[in-house]
């Protein structure tokens, strides 16, 4: 393994002062799939007093040292250095009440989640006791010792143990699998904090459709706004699923809609769009009505839906410009896309680069649906490609840029709501191509709609 410089200086500073000294956990596992870690762990057997001392010619912050753990300063990168220690009984789901200090690295690694994090490397080379390194080339996420142990030390193991399963691509070992479904209740001693921060990286994996689709009862467990798309019949001449299965074709197809719209986009992006498609139909079984032919309908379904997804994400903790962004989204994910030029910019005016993500919204829909609804893509792709022709232009969207404002006007008709609404209207006119947007005209029709007052 290569190991950066400044983690070497403090693994061999340990070593001299004659303590054992390894790296530890996932940054093992990330440089063994050939991925840059972010972060590198050291785990050792000098207590924490001890590698304080022996840490001494760096800067020491005591970040949990009742624990275990100070974080080390080495060339400006911080480097969490903590004690070999066996942990005591999770009480809360999440902490132990108490960790005592061992002398054993096997000891150490033994109470990790799983075995593809349960892996250390030292100066003989990569230790591994629980078969990580074969898990990691078969693709495999599995609990070391006993999975029902594990998952009832710490919940969110279970997020995390997805996670791993959609965003590495791998499957999770058959035991550990069937533990996180019937641990999933414990999820509810975590915080919301954390299963959002799990969820949004999970929404971002390569495999999280087939995620969604085996363990639909976890998803349920943390949105309950999901529960009752399972098993639910669409009864709708666009659907061959269930509305689950819909709902994780959608989400699996955002990074594929994304690209369809052009250009880079963001993490930020991903995850607002992931997490839309996840919940974009989570109000039709409020809204389901079957014609006399049998069809499914579900008219109001989508602003019932954001109301829905406004209230989970606020229960989440999540911020608020996400979650605006997100509701919004899936509050128009299902308005019909024209081509129009009126159209197109009254959609800009109203939603701005939002806009973008309520077509890439309409992609993701449309690619989980029978095959003849991508038949429409085209045309929500050719609406893109118009609103770049229309932003080039540099049109007016907004009051702002309106060439008059109040103070222009105010000779016609003094401050008032009257004199708000004539301006929205004449904006809303120069937005339709119906007036242009130069003062003497805007004075002039503003002239006429006082007159009509």
């Amino acid at each position: 393994m290569d190991i950066p410089n400044y983690a070497k200086a403090v693994m061999q500073t340990l070593e001299n002062a004659g303590y054992e000294a390894y790296i530890v956990g996932g940054c093992v596992r990330d440089t063994l799939m050939g991925k840059l870690p972010h972060d590198y762990d050291i785990a050792s057997s000098a207590l924490p007093e001890e590698a304080k001392r022996a840490l001494s010619g760096f800067k020491v912050i005591e970040t949990g040292i009742k624990h275990g753990t100070i974080t080390v300063i080495s060339n400006g990168q911080q480097i969490e250095v903590t004690t070999y220690r066996i942990d005591g009984d999770y009480s809360d789901g999440r902490h132990p009440e108490s960790v005592s200090f061992t002398q054993k690295l096997e000891n150490d690694l033994a109470r990790r989640d799983f075995t593809i994090n349960g892996m250390a490397y030292g100066r003989e080379g990569i230790i591994d006791i629980f078969g990580g390194r074969e898990d990691l080339k078969r693709g495999i996420i599995r609990c070391i010792g006993e999975p029902e142990k594990r998952f009832s030390e710490d919940a969110l193991r279970i997020m995390r143990a997805i996670r791993f399963s959609a965003v590495l691509g791998f499957e999770i070992e058959e035991s550990t699998a069937r533990s996180a479904s019937e641990c999933r209740s414990l999820l509810k001693k975590i915080s919301a904090e954390r299963i959002l921060a799990e969820l949004k990286q999970l929404i971002r994996g390569k495999d999280t459709e087939r995620v969604l689709l085996q363990f639909p009862e976890i998803f349920a467990e943390i949105l309950p706004e999901l529960a009752c798309e399972i098993g639910f019949e669409q009864y709708s001449r666009y659907h061959d699923s269930t509305l689950y299965e819909h709902t994780a074709r959608a989400v699996g197809a955002v990074r594929s809609a994304l690209e369809k719209t052009g250009g880079e986009h963001s993490e930020e992006a991903e995850t607002a769009l992931g997490l839309a498609m996840l919940l974009h139909d989570c109000g039709k079984v409020r809204r389901q009505s079957r014609s006399a032919d049998g069809e499914g309908h579900y008219y109001g379904h989508a602003a019932v839906g954001a109301e829905m997804t406004d209230a989970a994400l606020r229960r989440l903790k999540c911020s608020n410009t996400e979650r605006e962004r997100i509701c919004k989204i899936i509050k128009y994910h299902d308005i019909p896309i024209e081509l129009s030029g009126k159209f197109l910019r009254r959609q800009l005016a109203k939603h701005g680069d939002l806009f973008r993500d309520i077509v890439a919204a309409h992609i993701a829909d449309d690619m989980a649906k029978r095959e003849f609804c991508r038949e429409r893509i085209p045309t929500y792709l050719k609406a893109l490609e118009k609103i770049k022709e229309i932003e080039d232009e540099k049109p007016c969207l907004t009051l702002k840029e309106l060439a008059v404002n109040g103070s222009d006007l105010t000779d016609m008709i003094p401050p008032s709501p009257e004199l708000g609404r004539i301006l929205r209207k004449l904006l809303m006119e120069v937005i339709d191509g119906k007036l242009e947007n130069e003062k003497g005209a805007l004075k002039a029709r503003a002239a006429e709609l006082t007159a009509r007052c």
